[in-house]
């Protein structure tokens, strides 16, 4: 990383120019992505002497680090504006005015062997004044453009010798005008409050340990009139303050919802403070694409690349099976074969985990890479335990298993009459459903192959690494289904399909953690908006949800099968295909995502909630928020390509809408 003099620090800043380095003499650590109206300080992360002063310390490195704030620059790394202190605050307190800023003792601490010489004290001074010079230039560049800054003063205490109720969050206030900042201190309160952590009880207060008294705050609100600085100190629950030992999952869990209050905080602020006309919270943070995030994007994509599952967990000898199942008067189990894995899937993994995902600096980034190389990593397990007894286990972590409300929705609509569907004939064939998409996909404006398959499962399979639909060679199609198909095959799968490859990063066609759920309930939501719903495919939906629910409960292949016919009323064909679907690889759970995530997505549609974004590419509703955020920072560009029914909805059949009101 660079270093910078004083002088070449606050020519970048007069200049406003982005930069990220250290002091010359490493004393701190300053970062400018955008020259956005706050910023984030942590003077007390530093843990270093000066080389001069380490002989003389009369602490070890752990009796150091119990009197500072560790982590602290690592909660607010996300921020486009970041300065920290790299000096341990024994060293010098960068809180207290430099009069008052150097120490021989710390509580019950002695700090020195032996006492600091006047040259050492001098240099001691001389570091503080530097960085309280380049702060001052920053925030008089900042109040110079936007005319108000707000600023978040992070620190952390230490609180095993409190009273163990002390709050999680703690803002200092006694020093801050109450009267004009009140609204502002209040949102921050409320955000910090929101905050969630796993085995922790979270709580935040106003001056309950600490009162906000240090300089830094004293300081620049003294030499500023529109500037506000949030003191805030975090209590050490991320760690161990006696020992040092630091929990990782908390920091980061931490670290990704502090960066969500100081946003939405710094954007409340600046609505009704600064010049600024237009204030949205992503747009506050950095457009500048972080380097570290390319490359580590990069490598993922290289090591992921290949692995698809509908194409690796679908028999090559799908019709010879079903022959002897028909022939053996349905009692023969069939032995499925399947394609053979041409990688080592050790040494994937191992590769997977040692992409450097540490190294991005936005915490929301950092955690969604670390997400998707875990769901990976379960991938791969799930592909290379095909037609083993392991699948079965794989794949209910990967998909995991209907629960009582998916039985529950399935049951209901399966006691819901087929009659309002009309009699229709499947009488189109494959080759006039091929003509048909592509059509449909010279009306989007893009294309891809489509092939007619005799080794395909079910009557439709996009495979997203090859942008190829497959359709099933003894597959027959109703015109109803053929235009839902169309809706749900090229209007949602292959729009992602060809939107993810227009995006810079790789994850997009790589695919998020568990988007199987989000894809294929937009990919049924496009069905019911373009009125191509019927009460037979909610039907088929329903049937895939009893059928994973019988084979978890023990059933093979021919009861499940039997019930298909008997139960669900499916003819040899149908019900054949629909149990191969659950019984491939060993135990293929994932079809009872579909009616869950046509549930879920219908909810956030009939919400008002724009679902756009999730068209990007292989999305995942969960992860929404950061989509939208990726957007908006232009880390990634909007959809090209939006599903027609979701731009010109059509009234569905009003039986069908009242039917889905009764979904759980």
């Amino acid at each position: 990383m660079q270093v910078f003099s004083i002088e070449q620090i606050i020519e970048n800043i007069q200049r406003k120019k982005y930069f990220e380095g250290y002091a010359a003499d490493h004393s701190f650590y300053i970062k400018v992505e955008d020259y956005t109206p706050f910023i984030g300080v942590a003077i007390h992360n530093g843990h270093t002497l000066p080389n001069t002063l380490e002989e003389k310390s009369a602490l070890t490195e752990e009796e150091r680090w119990y009197h500072e704030a560790p982590q602290t620059l690592d909660m607010i790394s996300s921020l486009p504006i970041v300065m920290a202190g790299e000096h341990s605050r024994l060293a010098y307190d960068l809180n207290k005015k430099e009069e008052a800023c150097l120490s021989e003792q710390m509580g019950e601490d002695t700090l020195w062997k032996a006492p600091l010489s006047s040259e050492e004290k001098d240099q001691l001074l001389q570091y503080h004044r530097n960085f309280y010079t380049v702060l001052e230039a920053l925030v008089n560049t900042l109040e110079t453009k936007y005319s108000a800054v707000s600023v978040f003063d992070i620190h952390a205490f230490n609180y095993r010798q409190l009273d163990n109720t002390s709050p999680t969050f703690n803002i200092g206030t006694n020093k801050m005008d109450d009267v004009h900042y009140r609204k502002d201190i209040n949102h921050f309160l409320k955000e910090l409050t929101r905050i969630k952590l796993p085995n922790i009880d979270v709580a935040a207060a106003e001056n309950e340990v600490f009162y906000g008294n240090g300089y830094l705050l004293d300081h620049l609100s003294t030499s500023f009139d529109k500037t506000l600085v949030f003191s805030t100190d975090i209590k050490k629950i991320y760690c161990n303050e006696e020992t040092g030992e630091v929990y990782p999952v908390v920091v980061d869990q931490l670290t990704n919802k502090l960066k969500k209050a100081i946003i939405s905080t710094a954007a409340f602020f600046a609505r009704h403070r600064t010049n600024l006309k237009v204030v949205k919270k992503n747009h506050l943070l950095s457009f500048e694409v972080d380097k570290n995030l390319l490359k580590v994007d990069k490598m993922l994509s290289e090591t992921a690349k290949g692995f698809e599952i509908l194409g690796m967990v679908n028999p090559i000898n799908i019709e010879q099976a079903k022959k002897e199942f028909f022939k053996s008067k349905y009692t023969k189990v069939p032995e499925f074969k399947y394609k053979q894995l041409t990688v080592n899937p050790f040494e994937v993994k191992r590769k997977l985990y040692s992409i450097p995902v540490e190294d991005i600096s936005d915490i929301s980034l950092r955690l969604l890479y670390q997400e998707i190389i875990d769901s990976f990593a379960d991938k791969i397990d799930l592909i290379s335990t095909i037609g083993t007894d392991k699948f079965l286990y794989n794949s209910l972590r990967y998909f995991g298993e209907p629960d009582y409300k998916d039985v529950l929705n399935a049951d209901y609509l399966l006691h819901c009459s087929p009659s309002i569907d009309g009699n229709e004939e499947e009488n189109l064939t494959p080759q006039e459903v091929q003509q048909f998409f592509k059509e449909v996909m010279a009306n989007y404006g893009f294309n891809a192959k489509v092939e007619i398959s005799k080794q395909i499962v079910s009557k439709v399979l996009i495979l997203n690494k090859q942008k190829m639909v497959k359709i099933r060679k003894n597959a027959r199609f109703s015109e109803k289904s053929l235009y839902a198909l169309a809706e749900h095959e090229i209007g949602v799968h292959m729009v992602t399909t060809v939107n993810a490859r227009l995006q810079p990063l790789g994850i997009f066609r790589l695919g998020l953690p568990h988007n199987t759920h989000t894809q294929e309930g937009l990919a049924i939501l496009s069905e019911l908006l373009s009125d191509n719903m019927t009460m037979s495919r909610l039907k088929m939906l329903a049937l895939r949800v009893k059928a994973i629910d019988l084979f978890m409960k023990g059933n093979d292949f021919s009861a499940v099968f039997h019930y298909l016919m008997d139960a669900g009323k499916l003819g040899e064909e149908q019900a054949f295909y629909l149990t191969a679907r659950i019984f491939r690889g060993g135990g293929f759970t994932k079809d009872y995502l579909y009616l869950r995530g046509f549930r879920d997505i219908l909810k956030e549609y009939k919400a008002g909630n724009d679902l756009n974004s999730l068209l990007i590419g292989k999305t995942t509703l969960r992860y929404q928020n950061i989509i939208n955020e990726m957007i908006e920072r232009k880390i990634c560009i909007p959809p090209k390509y939006i599903t027609q029914s979701f731009k010109s909805p059509v009234e569905s059949n009003a039986v069908i809408n009242y039917i889905m009101e009764g979904l759980h």
